[in-house]
């Protein structure tokens, strides 16, 4: 049996451990507890569940014979933890990660003589909830995860973590570190920004009455959902990603400032320019699983009576759909619907939608 070690166990690690446990040949699992001195509740409950078979507080000790370590805690932790692990594994061990920023670890992996061992991992899918409740076996299911070899990566070991990513139902996509990280801080890093210091711009330009908060619903609220990350992870990220961050930001601030002008001078033909070329472009995305969460909802027409939404709610738990937000669009200058239900997976979604329309509501999907 092979064993496979964890050192860190929220979301991200609690999903892999949970989907490498479904297996039909499971590895032991062993996840580190770096409080000696304090009960991980998180990690007691993997015990408990049977994701995890070892909780230790030796890692030195008990790590020494896994086959495959997951590094899981922050980025700039995992770079301490390889240090750490470096004396500890056994020669044909594989070291990986989960983090969102590969340049910053493998130059540190470099430098410790681990080129060998160490292989840059990426699971592109996640949640705007943290920690280990959160964590589910489907949650990489066809979701792309992206594996940042050194050019000299023993293949057989490459060959076996893209075996374990395929296992767990996600889609192996090998990148270098370099272009990982442009990538990332194009379609996510940026992004993630953006969205802050757009919920901060409203925040701080509201008035005592604060009309803003209670308006900014409807496309404001979708578009700024990611700024309910993890302040600790995107810290870590800013911090070690920072040069593709600059590159990227520096040619939104540049095309802001041609906006910004463009509307100064009322410059009709270059505000349907942008709004097209974004509107083509964003149409040829696929609706494939990508680095920021989609977002399972439908948006419903209800009456406006007592108990309307109590019976969809239970017409659905009725079905066993699970529903992971429910509520009422008081700004829907950009939606259609009263009622926004957001689902967990696409086919519990897709499953409430025949059920709705079978029982005469209409349905607004995007």
């Amino acid at each position: 049996m092979s064993t496979y070690g964890f050192i860190g166990f929220g979301l991200i690690g609690g999903s892999i451990a949970r989907a490498l446990k479904a297996l039909p040949d499971p590895p032991m699992i062993i996840s580190y507890n770096h409080n000696s001195k304090k009960t991980n509740a998180s990690l007691n409950e993997a015990v408990a569940d049977g994701i995890i078979d070892i909780v230790s507080t030796n890692l030195e000790q008990d790590f020494a014979d896994c086959d495959i370590i997951f590094l899981c805690a922050p980025i700039l932790k995992n770079i301490e933890y390889l240090e750490r692990l470096k004396t500890v594994i056994k020669k044909d061990c594989i070291l990986t990660d989960v983090g969102s920023v590969k340049g910053n670890i493998q130059e540190a992996a470099e430098k410790l003589l681990l080129s060998s061992n160490f292989i840059g991992g990426h699971p592109m899918a996640g949640s705007e909830k943290t920690g280990y409740h959160s964590s589910h076996e489907k949650l990489l299911e066809n979701a792309y995860y992206i594996l940042t070899p050194f050019p000299k990566t023993p293949a057989e070991k490459l060959k076996t973590l893209t075996d374990v990513v395929t296992k767990v139902g996600a889609i192996p996509i090998i990148l270098n570190a370099q272009e990982h990280d442009l990538i990332t801080a194009a379609i996510s890093h940026v992004p993630h920004l953006i969205a802050a210091e757009l919920v901060n711009l409203v925040k701080n330009s509201d008035d005592a009455s604060e009309k803003m908060r209670m308006l900014a619903a409807g496309g404001f609220k979708d578009i700024t959902r990611i700024a309910s990350s993890s302040p600790v992870i995107w810290q870590n990220i800013c911090l070690t990603n920072a040069d593709s961050i600059k590159t990227i930001l520096s040619r939104y601030m540049n095309s802001l400032a041609s906006l910004y002008e463009a509307i100064d001078r009322k410059d009709g033909k270059y505000l349907f320019d942008i709004f097209e070329e974004a509107g083509t472009y964003r149409s040829q995305i696929p609706n494939s699983n990508g680095l920021l969460n989609r977002i399972y909802e439908v948006f419903i027409d209800i009456t406006d009576e007592a108990g309307a939404i109590a019976i969809i709610a239970t017409l659905l738990g009725s079905n066993q759909i699970s529903i992971k937000n429910i509520g009422i669009i008081h700004n829907r200058e950009f939606e259609q619907g009263v009622l926004r239900i957001e689902f967990y997976k696409n086919d519990e979604k897709e499953k409430a939608v025949q059920l709705l329309k079978a029982h005469n509501y209409t349905i607004y999907e995007r």
